[in-house]
């Protein structure tokens, strides 16, 4: 039934969404001793769920919604009918026809809400607003690259510098609300999401009291990307980490306790998220919100936090040497290979990159996985290029999608820019197009926006020329099969 239910799937690569069972409310036995036995229809549904969520993942872009919990979370007494029904059915409840006036009894049936109340139309509503989120992670909508807190009644109830001093005690509670956003804080980190701390106090003594506020020990200060713990306006740090980071203010999200402070940074980034007036409310804000999950967990992902670290020494070093003493100095590698067909294990990072790459992105169009099963289906291909250095290994940061003799799109991470990492695979791909048929020009798509200012100068730096510009900011490059594509010296590409 599954397979044939995602026919459309499999011809088409259609997205799709399979719903597992309601678990039946009770443990359904012989006796007590047997609950969660063989046994159990309960249990034997629960296994059934888990089975499922196996089978789907043989197949490219289907997504399991769990309808389940959302009845456990709405309260499965106000719609399931195994309280009327058999346990397997697992549907919402309804009073049958013949059970209404007129009735066909001595004694009248009650109307069934008046002995059940139902909640159907609120679980439709949460089911649907289930799949609007799913499909807005798939789709990767607005997505959250970094998170930034700040600390005094944000990390921790209270002030660090008055309401944890060695002299007075007892000092408030750590467990509730603090202890779950320390551990929202490495989920974040676990899914790829940057986290920074800035806050207005004195870097020392935090250094001082950490160990002994931050109690028991979840988290420490090694644990964020970056720390701006100094008297500076909050904006001015925040948009510094968002340099040192290389995303945009409107990826990120600031949490403050202080009105006044979350206003002055809503006021000068007014594209940043803002989030942290009800302390109740922020780990599920950042845990479950659409624009924090990640559909596939890729290996750049988690290692985002130790390339960026590896970015940031990177950068130290920059500011101490010339650019040329610098780039011969990294010692960077570049691996290209091609990905020539939709079951490549790269697919989920080269979704990732493709659907969140802003600045370095020639066109800035977004893919589906169907898009990309039917481009490469007619022809098209797709490069992907990975890049380390002796400070990290980048892995997999740049995709480019070729369609005969042109190049349609070039995007790469911002973590590797200002490398030169873009020369140097630009060369590889036209060698790569040019190798063993008579080409005569190979061309390169441009469409500028408001955010992709960093690569428009890509394909001129590299030796193609402007063949049309039609005013509106879509252009063609080209370059002659008897011109070189300028390459740097100080980069191995390795093909």
């Amino acid at each position: 039934m599954l397979d044939s239910a995602l026919g459309y799937n499999r011809s088409h690569g259609l997205l799709t969404f399979v719903a597992n069972f309601a678990v039946p409310q009770m443990n359904i036995t012989l006796s007590l001793d047997e609950r969660h036995g063989a046994g159990d229809l309960a249990q034997v549904v629960r296994d059934l769920n888990a089975y499922l969520a196996q089978c789907i993942r043989k197949y490219d872009n289907v997504i399991l919604c769990d309808v389940d919990a959302i009845g456990n979370s709405l309260g499965k007494q106000y719609f399931l009918d195994d309280m009327v029904y058999f346990y397997s059915h697992g549907a919402s409840f309804f009073q049958d026809e013949w059970d209404r006036p007129p009735h066909h009894r001595i004694e009248a049936i009650p109307a069934l809400d008046t002995v059940y109340e139902s909640h159907q139309a609120e679980l439709l509503a949460a089911v649907y607003e289930q799949m609007v989120s799913t499909y807005r992670t798939v789709r990767q909508m607005d997505q959250v690259k970094a998170v930034i807190f700040d600390l005094d009644n944000t990390l921790w109830r209270g002030q660090i510098a008055e309401d944890y001093r060695p002299d007075r005690q007892p000092w408030p509670r750590t467990d509730g609300w603090p202890l779950g956003i320390w551990e929202a804080i490495h989920h974040l980190r676990a899914r790829g999401i940057l986290v920074a701390i800035c806050s207005k106090n004195d870097l020392a003594l935090v250094q001082d009291r950490w160990d002994s506020v931050v109690q028991p020990g979840f988290l420490s200060l090694d644990d964020f990307a970056a720390v701006r713990i100094n008297w500076q306006p909050k904006p001015e740090n925040i948009q510094e980490i968002c340099n040192i980071f290389n995303i945009k203010t409107r990826n990120v999200v600031f949490v403050d306790d202080n009105p006044v402070e979350r206003e002055s940074v809503r006021a000068a980034l007014p594209d940043i998220r803002v989030i942290g007036s009800n302390p109740y409310l922020v780990r599920r804000i950042l845990l479950w919100s659409a624009e924090t999950q990640v559909l596939h967990l890729t290996d750049e992902s988690a290692r985002r936090e130790v390339m960026v670290k590896g970015q940031i020494a990177r950068e130290q070093v920059r500011n101490a040497k010339t650019r040329g003493e610098f780039l011969d100095s990294l010692g960077t590698e570049v691996s290209l290979s091609r990905a020539d067909h939709e079951a490549d294990r790269n697919l989920g990072r080269i979704m990732e990159l493709t659907n969140r790459t802003n600045q370095f992105n020639t066109t800035g169009k977004r893919w589906t996985h169907a898009e990309i099963k039917e481009f490469l289906s007619g022809g098209g291909l797709i490069f992907t290029f990975s890049v380390k250095d002796r400070f990290a290994d980048y892995g997999l940061v740049g995709v480019v999608y070729v369609l005969g003799h042109t190049i349609m799109q070039f995007l790469m991470s911002c973590r590797v820019m200002g490398m030169d990492i873009e020369y140097s695979v630009l060369a590889g791909i036209v060698n790569a197009i040019r190798k063993g048929t008579h080409v005569g020009a190979v061309n390169g798509v441009m469409i500028k926006s408001r955010d992709n200012g960093p690569c428009q100068a890509l394909y001129e730096t590299a030796g193609f020329h402007c063949r049309n510009n039609d005013g509106s900011g879509s252009m063609m490059f080209s370059i002659e099969g008897n011109e070189t594509c300028i390459a740097p010296s100080h980069i191995t590409l390795k093909m």
